[in-house]
Parts: C-alpha cells; structure tokens; sequence
C-alpha cells in the first residue's frame, strides 16, 4: 500500500495544553491506577515506539569480546590470570622416559621463542608506542568531539520538534477552546429558543381555548 492511500494518525489529546488531570487530582489518580493495572496485565505495552531503532548488539561476530563486555556490565570481577602456560614443568618422576623429557624441553622452547617475541614487543613499542598512542588519541578524540556534535544537533532538533509541537497544540487548543465555548452558546441558544417556543405554544393555546369560550358564550 503506498503512502498516498494510508491514513494519517489521529491523536486526541493534546499534552501540552489539556490540564484536566491537574484540575482534578481524584482523575489523576483514576488515570494511574488504570495505566498500573494495563502494564501490570500487558508487560508489552511499555515497548519502545515503532520508530524508535532497536538497541544496538556489540561484538556480535566476536563471542570473546562479547562475553568481556557482558562480565564489566554485570560488574564481575577479572579471572585470574593463568600462569600454568608460563612454568616450566620438569617431567613427573625420576622415571620419565625420553617422551616426557621431550615435552619437557618442548615446552622449555616454547616458552624462551614467546619471551624473545615479548622483548621483540617491547623494543618496538618503545620505539614507535608512544607515537602510535598518540595517534589513536587523536583519533579518538575526533571521534568524541563528531558524536557529541552529533548528539548536540540531536539535542537542538528534539527541543525544536518540542517547541513546533507545544505552538501547535497551544494553537490548536485555543481554537477548540473557542469552538467549545461557541459550541456550549449555541446550545444554551437553542435551549432558550425551545423554551420560548413551548412558552408560546402555551400561550397559543390558552388563547385558543379562550376564544372557544367567548364563541361558546
């Protein structure tokens, strides 16, 4: 169906300006005890607004980073760090056979390569660490600096939604103000024109009746 065919939203109220719950506060009261008892029988009537975009799901394609994220949002405290990968076991007994003295010393290589892959690090981040860090902090710096003026546009464009929308509900509820009040004359009108009308058609016919009576006699 295209947009031409579809209805627009017709909303009946008009927040900022209808003030009937603060007139009355015994309907206040009334209106949040049955929004209490729709949510409490609903739990999906306070779903966001259609338009509003979902939430946005970090780290989906990274289950690693996804489970670290959810254990500082749960407030869980870091594991330990597993220091068995960096010891360097001897075989089990004095019996070991030349296998186990393999691993042994397969593990001893292991770990000296990973000690001179650490120091490799280390030479090269105290070479070029300090202008790659800085590097990234302007980076993201920028990147702060375009979300916060991407979110103070946001700020601006909601307050002027607000502000266009409180102007035309201020209008709109004056002129149905003024319609009303024209409304309840026009009734009160017509009521005192029925009135008159019966009071006259009382009077006619008491005349009536009356010349009746002068014919009779």
């Amino acid at each position: 169906m295209s947009n031409e065919t579809e209805q627009p939203e017709i909303f009946d109220s008009l927040p900022y300006y209808d003030n009937d719950l603060d007139v009355h506060p015994a309907l206040k009261q009334k209106v949040e005890a049955e929004l209490a008892r729709e949510n409490k029988q609903n739990p999906q009537a306070q779903t966001l607004h259609p338009k509003v975009p979902p939430p946005i799901e970090l780290f989906m394609s990274n289950p690693l980073l996804q489970a670290e994220l959810q254990r500082v949002e749960s407030h869980q405290p870091m594991p330990p760090l597993d220091s068995l990968r960096y010891q360097l076991p001897a075989p089990p007994s004095s019996a070991a056979t030349d296998e186990d003295w393999q691993a042994a010393l397969n593990n001893a290589k292991a770990q000296l390569e990973h000690q001179r892959i650490r120091q490799n690090n280390i030479a090269l981040l105290q070479s070029y660490g300090s202008n790659a860090w800085r590097v990234q902090n302007y980076l993201m710096e920028h990147t702060a600096k375009g979300l916060e003026k991407a979110l103070e546009e946001l700020r601006e464009r909601t307050t002027e939604v607000n502000r266009q929308r409180k102007q035309s509900q201020t209008k709109l509820g004056a002129q149905l103000t003024t319609l009303e009040t024209r409304w309840t004359e026009l009734i009160s009108n017509v009521l005192q024109i029925e009135l008159a009308n019966v009071a006259l058609e009382a009077e006619i016919n008491d005349l009536a009746r009356r010349e009746t009576e002068l014919f009779a006699v």
